[in-house]
Parts: structure tokens; sequence; C-alpha cells
């Protein structure tokens, strides 16, 4: 799930994969508001999911993304 994450930030963001790790931040990113905006439409997309916006405005950094989407996915994965 972390080398997805990772990708979809890297692709959103026109940078190399290898430049990001799971304690890259948003800050470290230089990423606006726009930036996140597209950044969890860009990972709905990718896994299926709804973020809500409470959850999204959450995320500082790419562990919390990942730990937020394994959330929504098992709550996910229990409704079905």
């Amino acid at each position: 799930m972390t080398g997805r994450v990772i990708e979809v930030i890297a692709k959103s963001r026109g940078i190399a994969v290898e430049t990001i790790t799971p304690e890259t931040t948003f800050a470290d990113l230089s990423m606006d508001s726009l930036d996140g905006l597209r950044l969890v439409f860009a990972l709905e997309e990718e896994f299926g999911v709804d973020i809500p916006d409470d959850a999204a405005k959450e995320f500082k950094s790419v562990r919390e993304v990942v730990k937020g989407l394994e959330t929504l996915l098992a709550k996910k994965a229990a409704e079905s």
C-alpha cells in the first residue's frame, strides 16, 4: 500500500518516486491546499474510496495517508 500511495503522490507532483519516503511530509513536498485536493482525488480514484474532508485535512505525511487509507479500506471491506 505504501508503494502505491508514494506512486500516486509522485505522479501528482511530477517528481521521482525515489524522493518520497513514508516519513515525507506534504510540507517537504511544498504542497498547498489545491495540491492536496488534487492528491485526494487521485487517491480516491486509485483506491476506490471516498476520503472524507475531515480525514483529508488530518493528512500531513505519507505515513498518515497510508494509515488513513488502510482504515477506510478496512471499513469498506467490513461493510461489504
